[in-house]
């Protein structure tokens, strides 16, 4: 028996719905976290210091609506944008079908819960510091959020 294509895997970014681009989130919270960019370079670390509307118990963002208001510097990730996605880390659903790969089997597309990102390790719950605590964002430097993960 053969299951029908979902529609991530049949439309491409920029075909989706409102809607259906927001479903793709998989609420990590990841992409909220600090990063640094090293001047000489260009290479970009990641802190574990997460921006201050990150709820930390739910890795998912306390003023979605307006958080371009609060967070001058939010990257807001639109369609339009797509190109520039290579900074997300490599598990994001957005990055991952912009370069035509699949969702992970926790994604909560697939599995059918939310809790399944936290379950995987993959979300920042448990793992993060407040900006407003955090002091020195050198201090935080951290590998964990762009690591890749196994499909099970």
């Amino acid at each position: 028996m053969t299951s029908t294509p979902s529609y991530w895997e049949e439309k491409t970014l920029e075909e989706m719905t409102n809607d259906e681009w927001e479903s793709l989130c998989d609420g990590c919270g990841k992409c909220c976290l600090h990063k640094m960019e090293d001047e000489e370079t260009g290479t970009v670390h990641v802190t574990n210091v997460a921006c201050r509307l990150l709820n930390l118990e739910t890795a998912l963002c306390s003023n979605y609506a307006n958080r371009k208001r609060f967070v001058a510097n939010c990257a807001v990730l639109t369609r339009d944008k797509i190109d520039s996605f290579k900074w997300l880390p490599n598990t994001c659903a957005y990055r991952l079908l912009a370069e035509g790969k699949s969702l992970y089997e926790w994604h909560p597309l697939i599995s059918g819960s939310h809790h399944s990102v936290k379950e995987a390790g993959m979300s920042v719950i448990g793992r993060v510091v407040d900006e407003r605590v955090a002091g020195d964002f050198e201090d935080h430097l951290v590998e964990w959020p762009l690591q890749d993960h196994q499909k099970t």
